[in-house]
């Protein structure tokens, strides 16, 4: 990685923000998928383009530069910054990510709490656990999805870790809700509407939790995400109401199963460079870390991020006025030439060494973490994806049978073909 990236970065811009010429680019964003804001970029000479998606005017942007104006600036909040429809299978109305100041800084430092070291060793053993409990049904199906097993996995290794007892009858059901609410967020039409039925059902299970908890019918262990959520006291003296506090407990939950598909990645990654895959099952962890932050950054997982201008300023040359929607390009940003070296190559040893930039390795968003709205579930998901990369090359053997593994761009949220096969499973520890 280029040690002057950012500077580079903030150097080369010209001033104003050109403008598109057509009328609206939704179904542009919608063929194009994760490539849709760096190819007009490249295309404009210009880190940032106007335009209209859903007849709203928004601001496209990439870089390092427009990471730290739309995360760190003060300029931007993440209120109304995704459509409804998203923001409703997602992150839902009153959550954290729709708070701002100190409404915002005391319900993260929740977040923040629950991800301490031991949380996150305690969520590490209970996946290692569910991996291992899972091989033989894997193995008596002979081949399996490795997208769809590992939500069943993860669902049931995260409601453990959450202090959530769970039957399997209601794993099956939370895997089933989870899924859809991650797959189809950029959907539109009928599975759209399924999601969110979907979705209304976890939130009743949720809400029951939460009173259950409250009542002292569920003992959930202190520092778990269940017992901190329901007893949760806000910037205003208030406890969480069932809404919020449900809305709360999903957004602990599904990210967490969504991690799968950066796993799926990482073996996608393990398959295509074998050198790595013999290094990890010899137990050289060294660069175990850097192979996993490679994955997150060479892979698409967001594509982008929304926010609002909160107040009237200028940059670079562009008046933004109080409510100006903007989309900061996750995925650009990531594979930005100025940022890394050869971006297009999968190099786990550009991290050897990394001292993290908080504007340059943007997966899941960028920014500080107790200040500003980056995902606190950044460490969790280093600590699971570590784990399944011990696993897929130490507990087990396995075949990646002939199958289309590229990667369709234009798929929001992406996968390797149908969420990479595996077959002739064996467990060897």
């Amino acid at each position: 990685m280029r040690s002057t990236a950012a500077a580079n970065d903030r150097t080369s811009r010209k001033t104003g923000i050109p403008k598109l010429s057509s009328m609206d680019s939704s179904l542009s964003l919608l063929r194009e998928g994760y490539t849709f804001v760096s190819t007009r970029c490249d295309r404009l000479g210009s880190d940032a383009f106007r335009t209209r998606l859903m007849l709203t005017p928004v601001v496209c942007m990439r870089g390092a530069d427009a990471a730290a104006l739309v995360y760190d600036s003060g300029h931007f909040d993440r209120t109304k910054a995704m459509p409804i429809a998203t923001l409703r299978l997602l992150q839902d109305e009153g959550s954290v990510q729709q708070l701002s100041g100190e409404a915002h800084r005391v319900r993260k430092a929740m977040f923040m709490a629950v991800m301490s070291p031991q949380a996150l060793e305690r969520a590490r053993t209970d996946f290692a656990e569910q991996l291992r409990a899972a091989v033989p049904r894997w193995q008596s199906e002979g081949s399996v999805i490795l997208h769809d097993v590992l939500r069943d996995v993860l669902t049931r290794s995260v409601c453990a870790w959450a202090g959530i007892p769970l039957s399997d009858r209601e794993a099956e059901a939370r895997s089933r809700e989870f899924g859809a609410m991650i797959d189809h967020a950029g959907s539109i039409g009928p599975r759209l509407l399924r999601a969110r039925r979907l979705r209304n059902r976890s939130e009743i299970w949720a809400r029951g939790l939460i009173e259950r908890t409250r009542r002292g019918e569920i003992k959930a262990e202190d520092g778990t995400a269940l017992a901190a959520i329901a007893a949760h006291v806000d910037a205003d003296g208030k406890s969480l109401d069932l809404a919020e506090a449900s809305v709360e407990l999903l957004n602990v939950l599904r990210p967490t199963v969504a991690v799968g598909r950066f796993i799926v990645f990482g073996a996608h990654a393990l398959a295509e460079h074998p050198a790595w895959a013999d290094a990890f099952a010899a137990g050289d962890e060294e660069d175990l870390e850097a192979f996993v932050q490679e994955v997150r950054r060479a892979y698409p997982f967001f594509p982008v991020a929304g926010a609002r201008a909160c107040e009237a300023f200028s940059w670079h040359g562009h008046a933004f006025q109080a409510g100006d929607w903007v989309l900061l390009d996750l995925y650009g940003t990531n594979h930005d030439p100025r940022l890394w070296d050869s971006p297009q190559e999968f190099r786990p040893e550009r991290f050897r060494g990394w001292q993290g930039d908080p504007y340059t390795l943007v997966p899941q968003g960028a920014g500080a973490f107790d200040t500003g709205h980056r995902c606190p579930g950044e460490w969790l998901t280093i600590v699971l994806m570590k784990e399944a990369m011990r696993f897929l090359t130490r507990n087990i053997l396995y075949t990646v049978p002939r199958q289309d593994l590229r990667i369709n761009l234009a798929n929001m949220p992406a996968l390797p073909g149908r969420g990479l096969v595996i077959a002739d499973i064996r467990q060897t520890t």
